[in-house]
Order: C-alpha cells, then sequence, then structure tokens
C-alpha cells in the first residue's frame, strides 16, 4: 500500500496551552502560525510519520505586555529560538478511537521526549470532496525541562506562574 500525506487544515485547527497564574488561576493561550502534516499508510494512523513545526512568535495570551515578555529571552527568546517542532517517534492505538502519541519536542533550543494522548474524531468527506481527520490532542510538559525558568515569588509564598503547561490542540488534516 502506498503512503498517504495529510496536510494541516490551519483554519480549523488550534494550538492551545493553560498555565498557573498566582497559583489559583490558569491563563491560556495559543500559537497561530503552525504547520503539521502526517504520511500513513493508507487510512490507517497507526505508527504515521507526524511533523509540527510552530512560530513562536505568534504566541497570543490575549495580553500584549504578557506576550512580549513571553517572546522576551525571561522565556521563550523567540529571536534566538524562532521555531518550536515536534517530531513523532510513536503514535500507538490503545483502544477505539485512542491512540498515545510519544515523540521528541524542541523549544528554547532543548530537545525532549514527550507522551501525549490523542482522541481519534474519524474520517468524513467535507461538502467539497475533500476527505477530512481530525485528532484532539491532550497533555502536560513542565516548561522547566525546556529552559523556560523565569519566575518571581509571591509575597503570600508560592510564585508567579505555574510549571506545569496543559496542552490543548484540535488538528484537522486534509487527505492529499
Amino acid at each position: 500500500m502506498s503512503a498517504t500525506k495529510w496536510v494541516i487544515d490551519p483554519s480549523h485547527s488550534e494550538i492551545g496551552f493553560k498555565v498557573k497564574h498566582m497559583m489559583f488561576t490558569n491563563v491560556s493561550g495559543s500559537f497561530q502560525k503552525f504547520d503539521a502534516y502526517i504520511e500513513t499508510n493508507g487510512d490507517d494512523f497507526e505508527n504515521a510519520k507526524i511533523e509540527f513545526t510552530g512560530e513562536v512568535d505568534s504566541i497570543t495570551t490575549g495580553n500584549a505586555d504578557r506576550d512580549a515578555h513571553l517572546l522576551s529571552a525571561d522565556f521563550f527568546d523567540a529571536a534566538k529560538f524562532p521555531k518550536l517542532t515536534f517530531s513523532a517517534t510513536s503514535f500507538t492505538k490503545e483502544d477505539e478511537g485512542e491512540y498515545t502519541l510519544k515523540g521528541d519536542l524542541t523549544l528554547h533550543g532543548v530537545t525532549k521526549p514527550v507522551k501525549l494522548d490523542v482522541e481519534f474524531g474519524g474520517l468524513a468527506k467535507d461538502p467539497w470532496g475533500n476527505t477530512k481527520t481530525g485528532f484532539s490532542i491532550t497533555g502536560k510538559i513542565n516548561r522547566k525541562d525546556w529552559g523556560l525558568n523565569w519566575n518571581s515569588a509571591l509575597e503570600a509564598g508560592g510564585v508567579l506562574v505555574g510549571e506545569e503547561v496543559k496542552l490543548a490542540i484540535e488538528l484537522q488534516f486534509i487527505k492529499q
């Protein structure tokens, strides 16, 4: 069976995250510019080749001052490290519609393995005859593992920014 290529549908995809702020609320953000593709054996996604690239300077949290701080050397250092990448090492079916995605995430010049949970949304044709597929991806990473160490102590104890980053990703692909 020949390889099938799938390209991202960016208008129906989002790369989101949440981080604790002041130990009691979450701040949400997303990356607005990204690209991804999948290569499969037919329409079977198990063991698919998956690649992702995101533009760090496209981060948005809804607050311009916070976004500027995130792009600075205190956090992402976007001038020095303009891209984040993910390359899958395995995509394993766990149950009907449920997969485990493992791969290497490169961020801030550091590459570390990550494990993500994936919900497969199925296959369908859109009104224009394109075959599409969708995935909901969740996971957690510790930002300090990638050298994103900045923080500020709070007067009452604790820190301003949590270490755990919760990922919430929705991806839709178009079969080529």
